[in-house]
């Protein structure tokens, strides 16, 4: 199953439906066709009441690669760094906490582009990854056009002691180190794709 974020809703797409299925979804769209789903999609996007949608029919690979066609789609990768101390590395940007990353440049790897991300976002060299996390996707709108953005998570280490510095030509008002007792203020306000990842990586339930 993939879960994709419209903003604070979700749409799942799924090849075992049964299993996956909520008991509160809002929309539910068997994939046939293209045409189909673009209508299934215009639908989603423009109607907020629409909380949780469904995409079933095919596999769920399958249904991704549909989805994308509907969307002009980037990739970009991240990490979730720690410290010696057990901190996490948190940035804040546009008013809302987030994980450094970006988008990724021709013929770069995920890996490659979270550890650049981190270092130019944060300030930071020396970093190590631990392990891939998770895959998030969502959707946004820029210039009249619609994305579908799929972010490579890693998990990394930095085993240094420096203060990371923002990259403020990239609206990145701080970058710090945060104790994981203050998360309850990191997800109050940040992006439903960070809390996954957090959950990915252990540290929510």
């Amino acid at each position: 199953m993939y879960k994709v974020f419209f903003k604070d809703r979700t749409l799942f797409l799924t090849d075992k439906l049964e299993q996956d299925l909520s008991l509160n979804f809002d929309a539910l769209h068997k994939f046939t066709s293209h045409h189909e789903l673009i209508h299934f999609i215009n639908i989603f996007e423009s109607n907020d009441n629409l909380k949780e949608g469904f995409i079933y029919g095919r596999k769920a690979d399958i249904l991704l690669d549909a989805l994308k066609k509907c969307f002009q789609f980037v990739t970009a990768a991240g990490g979730l760094v720690i410290n010696p101390r057990n901190e996490l590395l948190i940035i804040h940007r546009l008013g809302v906490y987030d994980l450094p990353k970006g988008k990724s440049e021709k013929d770069e790897t995920f890996r490659a582009t979270a550890l650049r991300e981190v270092e130019e976002e944060c300030g930071l060299t020396d970093l190590v990854i631990r392990h891939p996390l998770v895959s998030t996707f969502h959707t946004y709108q820029q210039n009249g056009i619609s994305y579908l953005k799929e972010t490579a998570w890693f998990f990394m280490d930095y085993f240094g002691f420096d203060t990371p510095k923002p990259q403020l030509e990239e609206n990145i008002k701080s970058a710090e180190w945060m104790h994981q007792d203050q998360l309850p203020l990191i997800i109050n306000n940040t992006y439903p794709s960070i809390v996954e990842v957090l959950q990915k990586a252990g540290y929510l339930d």
